[in-house]
């Protein structure tokens, strides 16, 4: 038994040794031209980039994750009870509650809503309870150099594509680590590398972080001040008007051609969209740009007319629903905000 014991315990003290052994190693050519363009674009030195290489890890669970066939996408009237749920909603307007001046500080700065930011950390990591657990500096390392080919000729270039964007993103959390005095390998988020109540990628991070704290640093991890200002700034960043709306209810003609918008941006009058069929449901009171979305809710189909604010939401996330989502779950916070207690 002694024995049989011993061996086992061998086997798996040398168990990670064997798996390191058998990882994949990156394409040579992909290697050099990574540090080129770490080295070019972020000035990173070759021994930085080499000792942080060294220390990544090929994942073949996030591989898999990443590979996994795309779910059937789920009609709105399905997503939306994942989002806006009652526990969402308390949550949401205890956490509310719970950092109401920092939030109402931030909205006073930026004119982005406090409820909507709350919404955006509620629907992204529950209110900073699921932040991810996966290693950044592996996640990206793995999506980088073995982002999965499907062998489909006509998703080679998006592939392509996608392996370059998590290269960059690499190259960015590692001088993303040096800006900010972040330990890389310690850094947890999702299986594509986002990180933080908000779940910013590098790029993301770098670009629209703010110190909300003043301590000299910008930490979407520990930091609520910081994650409330960077999330706001990202809205600003993204043309959010404040004090204009989000969405407004349309109706369709009943002999209105189905009609789908190019794109998400607001880029339509309204008079253009009463030509098509499609007109507020109530009288607006102003003449706002907006896009045509049409979703299919518990009640049958709901035709809506998104602006400005709903546009810069989807820059968050490009789906519509995410967007309506997270307005919806914002209104809802905001509802009750004022009788919720501060824990």
């Amino acid at each position: 038994m002694r024995t049989n014991l011993l061996r086992l315990t061998a086997l798996l003290l040398l168990w990670p040794l064997a798996v390191a052994a058998n990882a994949p190693s990156p394409d040579p050519a992909l290697r050099e031209a990574f540090l080129a363009h770490a080295a070019e674009r972020y000035a990173l030195t070759a021994e930085e980039v080499e000792t942080w290489l060294a220390r990544s890890a090929y994942r073949q669970g996030i591989v898999n994750a990443m590979a996994r066939p795309a779910e059937r996408t789920k009609a709105w009237r399905e997503y939306r009870p994942i989002f806006i749920s009652d526990r969402r909603i308390a949550d949401g307007r205890a956490f509310l509650a719970r950092h109401r001046a920092q939030l109402e500080k931030v909205q006073a700065d930026t004119g982005v809503p406090a409820e909507l930011i709350v919404a955006i950390i509620g629907v992204e990591t529950s209110y900073g309870g699921n932040t991810g657990s996966h290693q950044v500096l592996d996640a990206l390392y793995t999506l980088g150099f073995f982002y999965p080919v499907s062998g489909d000729p006509a998703q080679v270039e998006r592939e392509t594509n996608r392996g370059r964007f998590f290269r960059d993103e690499l190259a960015q959390v590692m001088l993303l680590a040096k800006e900010e005095q972040l330990d890389l390998a310690a850094l947890k988020g999702s299986y594509a590398g986002a990180m933080g109540y908000g779940q910013f990628m590098p790029s993301s991070y770098r670009a629209y972080a703010r110190d909300g704290d003043g301590d000299g640093r910008r930490d979407l991890f520990g930091s609520l001040p910081d994650v409330f200002a960077s999330i706001a700034n990202y809205f600003v960043a993204h043309g959010w008007q404040p004090g204009q709306p989000v969405v407004a209810l349309a109706r369709k003609d009943e002999d209105a051609e189905p009609f789908v918008a190019e794109g998400l941006e607001a880029k339509y009058t309204l008079a253009e969209l009463g030509e098509k069929g499609y007109r507020p449901a109530e009288a607006l009171g102003h003449d706002l740009k907006a896009t045509l979305v049409t979703l299919e809710g518990s009640g049958g189909t709901e035709h809506w007319l998104g602006f400005q604010n709903f546009y810069a939401i989807t820059r968050y996330n490009r789906s519509p629903m995410y967007a309506m989502a997270v307005h919806q779950l914002s209104r809802e916070i905001a509802a009750g905000a004022e009788a919720a207690p501060a824990p």
